[in-house]
């Protein structure tokens, strides 16, 4: 698949991908953080059939949503290639010590070896997680590591 890229002076850059089925999907990235998802006719890909403006966290949110089956495909992918490399989903139950603490105080690559990847709330996936994310009960932590490891990333969220 290729995007094609095309500056667009004084508004900003424009990404254009054609699909298997010859349908052409833009976004247009404005340098005040706007997004344009932009659908073009199929018999005149000059003609743009629908555009749909989208907030900065709107279009993060939407990257999110198309991005998260590419995530669970990696991880798969990569444990195949990697033998002894597991990926494990680990609950944050109620009264888990880090409910509502932050990522980086429970220290999990330093004490466990194991990387947590993305954090699932509410049916939305925050990949890569950073040190001041806080967890919530509920939110599901996706780990990959080692079979140890990820037993004691699992140890470490529910009893400290």
């Amino acid at each position: 698949m290729e995007v094609e890229r095309t500056a667009l002076p004084g508004i900003g850059l424009q990404h254009v991908l054609t699909t298997e089925r010859r349908r052409q999907v833009g976004v247009i990235s404005h340098h005040t953080g706007r997004r344009d998802l932009v659908v073009y006719d199929k018999e005149d890909p000059d003609t743009c059939v629908v555009t749909v403006a989208l907030t900065a966290e709107e279009a993060n949110a939407l990257a999110e949503l198309l991005g998260t089956g590419r995530v669970v495909e990696r991880l798969a992918e990569l444990q195949r290639q990697v033998e002894g490399l597991v990926t494990e989903q680990i609950p944050i139950a109620p009264g888990s010590p880090y409910t509502g603490r932050p990522l980086g105080d429970a220290r999990v690559r330093t004490r466990s070896g194991a990387s947590i990847v993305a954090v699932v709330r509410d049916g939305q996936v925050v990949a890569s997680p950073r040190p001041d994310f806080r967890f919530e009960a509920g939110d599901v932590v996706v780990v990959v590591g080692t079979a140890e490891g990820t037993a004691a990333v699992a140890d470490i969220l529910s009893s400290g």
